[in-house]
């Protein structure tokens, strides 16, 4: 995106967000941020108009849209481990809200809506790997649900409306500034705990496995599908390597140079045994290839958490 935009970040003080945002002011645009609450970790930056509310507050929506030509969308009020307690609020407070925001999109002729689903959730149980875009989608949460809902409605608000949209689905993102105090992000947890002296707690058998991108090489990822010319408007973000769990663990212990202390609890009926996304559209497409090794991202993200947890 070599032209210079005015951009909403709607949940522009996340872990994803606060990174995407600092990228886009480097790249020289004109940045804006709604989301409930401040960042976690830092004051707000000079640079950057802040909009402060509810997803659902459309007053509020309604004015940061304003003059704006590209929205990036990460907002999500549940999270996938308990958005099968309340569907219905799940569905209300991201599918329906989401419907009104390209419909404001719309009446303000915003350009170009960039949708950040989910790697992981959206495709359940693989029935192959590497997962491809247009592998089946049977999300077993709420949470995957919702996400892929909303993509089938920017599908339609293109169809309907001539809407402009792009959509990355991110594996499992981990970096500096994810909370590792959270209960989503097995390598914030990990180091979290290891930094506070407490065992890793392993549900079953620890060869679970995931797909982790460093939050450096998503952000790269997602400004180089917008900015980059394509027939694609779906894309696969991850690093195309699949980690179990005690893989994980073993990649901690050298990369902090100490032996990590791990509990073993039951398994957990709702954990897919494998996720590994295919990244050939993005490599293809966009030029594009994740470029931080796992261990050089762990140990980046152990010194950002033992900081965090000195000043807490």
């Amino acid at each position: 995106m070599n032209v210079k935009q005015n951009i909403l970040v709607m949940g522009g003080n996340g872990f994803i967000g606060s990174h995407l945002v600092d990228r886009l002011v480097a790249d020289g645009h004109s940045v804006r941020v709604f989301d409930k609450y401040p960042e976690r970790y830092r004051a707000p930056l000079t640079e950057v108009e802040y909009h402060y509310g509810d997803f659902g507050n459309r007053g509020l929506l309604g004015e940061a849209l304003r003059n704006i030509d590209t929205v990036y969308h990460l907002i999500s009020t549940s999270l996938p481990k308990t958005s099968n307690d309340d569907p219905a609020f799940d569905v209300q407070s991201n599918v329906i809200e989401t419907i009104f925001l390209l419909e404001q999109c719309l009446a303000q002729k915003i350009s170009k809506f960039v949708f950040v689903s989910s790697g992981g959730t959206i495709y359940g149980r693989p029935e192959r790997l590497p997962i491809a875009e247009d592998a089946p989608t049977n999300p077993e949460c709420s949470y995957g649900i919702t996400k892929l809902t909303i993509e089938k409605y920017l599908a339609l608000y293109h169809h309907l409306h001539g809407l402009d949209y792009l959509i990355v689905r991110p594996s499992n993102p981990y970096g500096s500034r994810q909370d590792p105090r959270g209960i989503q992000g097995a390598i914030a947890v990990f180091l979290g705990k290891v930094a506070g002296g407490e065992p890793i707690v392993v549900w079953g058998d620890g060869e679970v496995g995931r797909d982790y991108i460093y939050i450096d090489d998503l952000v790269e990822g997602i400004v180089r599908a917008v900015g980059t010319p394509s027939q694609s408007r779906i894309f696969n973000l991850g690093s195309g390597v699949c980690v179990s769990l005690t893989q994980l663990i073993e990649i901690i212990g050298d990369a902090i140079g100490s032996i990590v202390a791990v509990h073993h609890a039951p398994g957990r009926g709702f954990d897919v045994p494998q996720i590994r996304l295919d990244i050939t559209r993005a490599r293809r497409e966009l030029g594009w290839n994740p470029e931080t090794s796992l261990r050089d991202g762990v140990l980046s993200m152990y010194d950002f958490i033992r900081s965090a947890v000195k000043s807490s």
